[in-house]
């Protein structure tokens, strides 16, 4: 049986993956005036917790970086998730 401790580190794994791949697919589309994906899309995949995802992204396909909504966003989703995280942990030890 699977724990919800491992279903939500799996769960993390492929948002964070998925998110990552997805600012790939941004970067190739914006490099060859395709359609683009939103950029609201690209930052709630971030809030459901894929600011891994996007920060690694960010940095790999140098995308969205000068955009000051991403450039301090991300970073402060990420300090909040870490934050979530460290308070979930206290109340469970």
């Amino acid at each position: 049986m699977i724990t919800l401790t491992k279903a939500l580190l799996i769960y993390l794994l492929i948002i964070n993956v998925v998110t990552f791949i997805v600012y790939g697919i941004d970067k190739w589309k914006a490099k060859s005036n395709r359609w683009r994906i939103p950029e609201a899309t690209l930052l709630w995949m971030a809030v459901f917790g894929g600011a891994v995802g996007s920060q690694f992204g960010m940095s790999v396909w140098h995308h969205k970086t000068m955009h000051k909504k991403f450039k301090y966003g991300i970073p402060a989703i990420l300090i909040a998730h870490v934050l979530l995280a460290g308070f979930a942990i206290y109340k469970i030890m």
